[in-house]
């Protein structure tokens, strides 16, 4: 290998490049985040049973049978959308 290939100049653009793939490819996966509904910021509410409603405030109750009502309906809709129900 020719060592004036291997000078000190030529790694500052393997790194611009691999930095800039690197924020293309978190660019994307946060688009597709967005598209698949992966920030929904009521999903702390769907680990919520039944049974935890003596523990939990009558508001707070409400909103994870709303969340988890709405999740369900979302799930039949995106399954029969694709065939599956």
């Amino acid at each position: 290998m020719n060592a004036d290939l291997l000078v000190d100049g030529w790694t500052i653009y393997l790194w611009l490049v691999v930095g800039a793939l690197i924020l293309i490819a978190v660019a994307f996966g946060i688009r597709w985040a967005m598209r698949n509904e992966q920030f929904d910021e009521d999903i702390k509410y769907v680990m919520f049973t039944e049974a935890d409603q003596d523990r939990m405030d009558p508001a707070e109750y409400a909103k994870s049978r709303e969340v988890i009502a709405r999740q369900i309906n979302r799930r039949e809709e995106l399954s029969s959308r694709e065939g599956h129900g």
